[in-house]
């Protein structure tokens, strides 16, 4: 079989966006989407686990997440875009073509995009493991209806565990957030509407630190900065706490920091490896899952990505090198308020320039 000109690892809002891109220049992308999941590399990225997306061009009453991603996906089948729905399991880049396995199924390609996402931090409990599914979950959306009438907590203080706490409690009879510290790392806007729902309750300067239960969640410890320790009686814990980056596969592969994150090269985003790319939809900075306001998004203004928050935009007049050589400029796009992107053509370049 000959090698892919493009095979894109992953399938969040950046992975399909380089899928839609690559099909229209007409490189037939093969997509390893993989799979269904509620803390890990599902198919269509965190936004598979959010409600409402507000902040999305063209949808002025707001989008739900999943259908966002839905339409994403069939954009880019529309242009020829072929998938996978499995996970990716072993990889070797020490040679081109390069070579991806799914489990005894080997592909090849010419050109590599990581487009991994992150997964969902856990509070590190030995009750986790047992208990996830059954009363602990990391997603509102998929698991809020079984708790309808329950009394339960959300564990965490940015945006999306408002986002969450916000969407329970339209099934609970009370949700309660606990909150490490004595104030929200929210957006305002997020925090005036936590705190005008009057399900709403919050529990401040305490942490998890252990689950009571044996098949099923029957409540949750809690300890406060002074020690103090007490149980809360929910039966239902949803964590949102931040992400780590589903870049263990590439470890001792591609370059990347202690926490897991990508690195690229400056001003660009190449891996050490030639061919390979890494890829990632920016989000707000204090946010984990919500897109940018663009269409498209390669992200080439910080050296360091994998589905990492950015503050720093780039200045709209700088330029980036694609392709092996270094003369051959292309121009940003900003695009909105909330950040600056680069058009996929700096993918479409590099990856013609490997063919």
């Amino acid at each position: 079989m000959e090698p892919r000109n493009v095979l894109i690892i992953g399938s969040g809002p950046a992975g399909l966006t380089a899928a839609i891109y690559t099909a229209r220049a007409n490189l037939a992308p093969l997509i390893i989407e993989g799979e269904p999941s509620s803390t890990s590399d599902q198919p269509g990225g965190q936004l598979m686990l959010t409600t409402e997306v507000e902040n999305f061009p063209g949808f002025p009453e707001g989008i739900m997440g999943p259908d966002l991603m839905i339409r994403f996906r069939e954009q880019a089948e529309r242009f020829g875009a072929e998938f996978i729905t499995a996970k990716v399991t072993r990889v070797d880049f020490s040679a081109r073509p390069f070579k991806v396995w799914v489990r005894d199924e080997m592909y090849t390609a010419n050109s590599i995009i990581v487009s991994t996402g992150a997964q969902s931090l856990m509070l590190g409990l030995e009750a986790e493991s047992r208990l996830l599914g059954h009363g602990l979950s990391t997603c509102a959306t998929c698991d809020g209806f079984f708790f309808r009438g329950h009394e339960i907590a959300v564990v965490g203080g940015g945006d999306s565990a408002i986002e969450e706490a916000t969407f329970l409690t339209k099934f609970a009879s009370k949700v309660t957030m606990v909150v490490r510290r004595d104030v929200l790392r929210a957006s305002k806007i997020m925090q005036d509407r936590a705190h005008d729902n009057p399900k709403i309750e919050f529990l401040w300067n305490h942490q998890v630190t252990d689950l009571i239960g044996t098949d099923s969640l029957e409540g949750a410890v809690v300890t406060s900065a002074t020690g103090e320790i007490s149980t809360l009686p929910v039966t239902g814990l949803f964590v949102a706490i931040g992400h780590r980056p589903n870049t263990d596969l590439f470890t001792g592969i591609l370059d990347m920091e202690d926490s897991g994150y990508l690195i690229t090269k400056p001003g660009s985003s190449y891996t050490n490896i030639v061919s390979s790319l890494a890829v990632t939809f920016r989000t707000t900075p204090i946010g984990r899952r919500s897109p940018p306001p663009a269409p498209v998004a390669w992200q080439q203004s910080t050296p360091n990505v994998g589905s990492r928050p950015t503050t720093t935009p780039e200045p709209l007049s700088r330029r980036f090198p694609v392709g092996p050589s270094p003369s051959r400029p292309v121009n940003t796009v900003a695009h909105g308020p909330i950040r600056e992107c680069v058009t996929l053509v700096a993918v479409l370049a590099s990856v013609a320039s490997f063919r």
